[in-house]
């Protein structure tokens, strides 16, 4: 009698804190979003754009820390370990739906140590060409490739959804393509500027500054319509693959055990900024289409991306070590 007495008392006054500590969010101290890639990607652009929105709105200062590397794993890994108090959450990107399945002895469990607070949104992924590789168009590209030309592309980290797509075109076409890694978005792209890689593919979000100044040359897009931020660029799907599609996408996470209440009105404040025209004009002229879905939707939405993603990699025997 005495253990059940002691353990209801237990769990009345862990619920007490955590209804304590939701009366008090977000007054207690500064809120820190993990960006869990490096700077200069669409990860770190979100999470700046949104930051100082959110502090305006919650009256609390609102930083972005980036903790990159190993496709956004490490970044998820530190949020996984932060306190559950509602000062910790992290922007994560499409590779959080496949690190799972990817990377051995990931320290963290998806779906039971992390909490999905929104979906933000989604955009094309892009292929892109440097100017040096001497690619002007996708139909060239293609005629290359059935050609048994080799090549390279890059991405944002093996396991990301660029890498994991052309992996599922180059094997459906027995593509001689050679998929090289790289630590974030900001890393690809100087090196695809540079001439460095001659294939690079990533979100629009990403790729659309350095396409608008000419640096780079759009070849194709991985959704199955055309993008309105690039409407003279072909999808994969018009261009001989019908049903390829492959779309970014953008999400805010926290410790699991994060009170239901904070959750709920992280995503309420962070959907608040999405409604704001500045905002939502900013991600919007990147291609990003915003669909603010809450913890429940949002989350369902990453289990799924977990499961489909998670049989593509075993089926096709894909190891985070290229």
């Amino acid at each position: 009698m005495n253990k059940l007495l002691a353990g209801l008392m237990s769990v009345l006054c862990i619920s007490g804190v955590a209804q304590a500590q939701s009366n008090d969010w977000p007054t207690q101290k500064t809120i820190k979003m993990i960006a869990v890639f490096p700077p200069g990607g669409s990860v770190d652009q979100v999470a700046r754009i949104l930051a100082p929105a959110l502090q305006n709105q919650m009256k609390q200062n609102v930083i972005v820390e980036n903790i990159g590397g190993a496709s956004g794993s490490i970044g998820a890994a530190a949020v996984s370990r932060a306190q559950p108090d509602g000062y910790t959450f992290g922007v994560v990107f499409d590779t959080h739906g496949v690190n799972e399945n990817m990377i051995e002895k990931l320290p963290y469990k998806t779906k039971t140590d992390l909490t999905t607070v929104t979906m933000i949104g989604t955009a094309p992924m892009v292929l892109t060409a440097s100017k040096a590789s001497g690619i002007t168009s996708f139909k060239q590209l293609l005629a290359d490739a059935k050609a048994k030309k080799a090549n390279n592309y890059g991405s944002i980290g093996t396991g990301s959804l660029g890498h994991l797509a052309l992996a599922s075109l180059a094997k459906d076409a027995k593509f001689d393509w050679t998929h090289v890694p790289y630590r974030g978005g900001g890393p690809l792209m100087q090196d695809a500027l540079a001439g460095h890689v001659p294939l690079a593919i990533g979100s629009l979000f990403l790729v659309k500054p350095h396409v608008d100044s000419g640096g780079v040359i759009p070849l194709a897009v991985t959704t199955s319509k055309r993008s309105p931020e690039l409407p003279n660029v072909p999808t994969i799907a018009e261009s001989g693959y019908p049903n390829f599609e492959a779309p970014a996408w953008w999400a805010i996470i926290a410790p699991a055990k994060t009170p239901a209440a904070i959750v709920n009105r992280m995503h309420e404040e962070v959907a608040k900024a999405l409604k704001n025209p500045e905002i939502a004009q900013r991600l919007k002229s990147q291609g990003i289409e915003i669909a603010a879905l809450g913890p429940k939707p949002a989350q369902d939405f990453v289990n799924k991306q977990i499961d489909v993603w998670g049989a593509f990699i075993k089926a096709n025997n894909i190891k985070a070590a290229d």
